[in-house]
């Protein structure tokens, strides 16, 4: 739950900005609020989606959406210390044609460490996640509210 920062992914269409973040509430019906931002084309750029764990025996393995039209993702919290780091992964099949992995490194401040990124990267590698896509999130100049 709260606020972390995006620190690298494997890129998605979706997140093109920089200063990106997401924040995590829990709402009254127990289902998770996401908040996704971006600064994007000179604007912040918000996007709301729902979490649910499927399975409370797997508290880790999530179920997100961004619409009421799609289905649940699957969304794994691969490693999180929930004070500093949280690694996470997610994949889709689209139409049985091509798979598409995506992954996170979020951190609880805008920049982490190295040792501690190296660390996240190799979480990734060892669950067999190719990482040549990886890239760096642009958190320079952003404003804190």
């Amino acid at each position: 739950m709260g606020r972390w920062y995006e620190i690298a992914k494997l890129p998605a269409s979706f997140e093109k900005g920089k200063c990106i973040e997401a924040n995590y509430a829990v709402r009254k019906d127990g289902t998770i609020q996401v908040l996704n931002s971006q600064f994007y084309k000179d604007k912040v750029r918000v996007a709301e989606g729902t979490a649910v764990v499927p399975d409370k025996r797997e508290p880790a393995q999530l179920g997100v959406s961004f619409s009421y039209f799609t289905p649940y993702s699957p969304y794994w919290i691969l490693s999180t210390d929930y004070t500093s780091l949280s690694v996470v992964y997610s994949c889709t099949d689209v139409l049985r044609l091509f798979h598409v992995d995506y992954a996170w490194i979020l951190g609880r401040s805008r920049f982490l460490p190295p040792e501690t990124v190296r660390y996240a990267q190799d979480l990734l590698i060892g669950e067999g996640i190719d990482l040549f896509r990886m890239q760096s999130t642009d958190q320079t100049g952003c404003k804190d509210d």
